[in-house]
């Protein structure tokens, strides 16, 4: 068995074989694909009126409940002065609404609207809808096991995260130096 040892972040190391490195190849390329049609379906969802990043912004905010914006931008990893101009938008269009933050009075906490949560649960029904359509021929036992495996795979991603995210942009700066 061919072991590569790769230099991990916070200076701890992993060994990772070849059909570990070949499934991470795997994985990427599978990401990558779904994150183009991802991009496909917010472009087309943009041009009809529905913001995919305001969608997200507001399913973290009903999700972490009432939350200074600061707060939100780091659940999102965005930019601070993003998810302002963002938060701007929703709390115009009835979505979010700044409130008194009942810790420090002169801050505010963002909290979804009952027009937000509704356009949240259609959002929801309207997406699982159509991925319910993707998957309708699959062998009950097949889409079963995808569901776990897939629920599995988003849970670790998120806890190793930073981690990915730091091999990714250390990848960056490297090949920049070239």
């Amino acid at each position: 068995m061919l072991t590569v040892v790769v230099a991990g972040i916070d200076s701890e190391t992993a060994e990772l074989t070849q059909a570990d490195i070949e499934a991470g190849r795997r994985l990427a390329s599978a990401m990558f694909a779904l994150g183009k049609q991802q991009a496909t379906l917010g472009h087309k969802m943009s041009r009809a009126g529905v913001d995919r990043s305001a969608v997200m912004l507001l399913k973290t905010l009903a999700h972490l409940g009432p939350s200074r914006s600061s707060a939100l931008a780091a659940a999102v990893h965005s930019d601070p002065s993003t998810v302002s101009r963002q938060i701007a938008g929703l709390v115009r269009d009835g979505l979010v609404e700044r409130r008194a933050d009942p810790e420090d009075g002169r801050a505010s906490v963002l909290v979804p609207t009952e027009a937000g949560l509704t356009l949240l649960e259609e959002q929801r029904k309207r997406v699982g809808l159509a991925l319910a359509r993707v998957v309708r021929q699959w062998a009950p036992e097949d889409l079963a096991t995808f569901l776990d495996l897939f629920d599995k795979f988003v849970a670790d991603h998120e806890s190793n995260l930073t981690a990915v995210i730091n091999e990714c942009v250390a990848f960056t700066r490297s090949e920049g130096e070239k």
